[in-house]
């Protein structure tokens, strides 16, 4: 499937994981957003689960390994070219996992990945959808209410 200028939206993931008070961001080495920071996903393999495609995503950018993942929240990113023309479509399913082993290291389509203190996430530029999830993930894993 084409990712640039698709005939229809690619499904992918994105999953907020949590250490202690921190977060996972990874920097992005492809587009769309490339060298941004974010949170660790990608796009659903045929044949795979979007919770497998979560677990799987995160080990591969990562090599750290998340407890189950509990969903979150469905997310369009519509991205237009100069023209107006669709360059990129993705239906984000966002989830949210703990932390649960492995030693952290950037790979796959990751430059780097770090551990981010929470009262931090605001000085990396995340897209403002990305911060919604992660306040979102923070408030459901400690057991409070979503903001809505």
């Amino acid at each position: 499937m084409k990712r640039d200028y698709p005939e229809r939206p690619v499904v992918a993931v994105g999953v907020v994981v949590i250490k202690d008070d921190n977060i996972l961001l990874i920097r992005r080495s492809k587009p769309p957003k490339s060298d941004s920071w974010s949170i660790p996903g990608g796009a659903q393999e045929l044949g795979e689960t979007i919770i497998q495609a979560a677990i799987r995503e995160v080990r591969e950018e990562t090599a750290i390994t998340i407890g189950n993942p509990h969903f979150l929240a469905v997310v369009d990113f519509i991205d237009r070219d100069g023209e107006s023309s669709i360059k990129h479509h993705y239906t984000l399913i966002d989830y949210a996992a703990n932390y649960q082993s492995g030693t952290l290291a950037a790979g796959d389509d990751a430059v780097q990945a770090k551990w981010v203190p929470i009262d931090r996430i605001s000085e990396y530029s995340l897209w403002q959808e990305t911060e919604k999830i992660i306040y979102a993930a923070v408030a459901m894993l400690k057991g409070e209410k979503v903001k809505k």
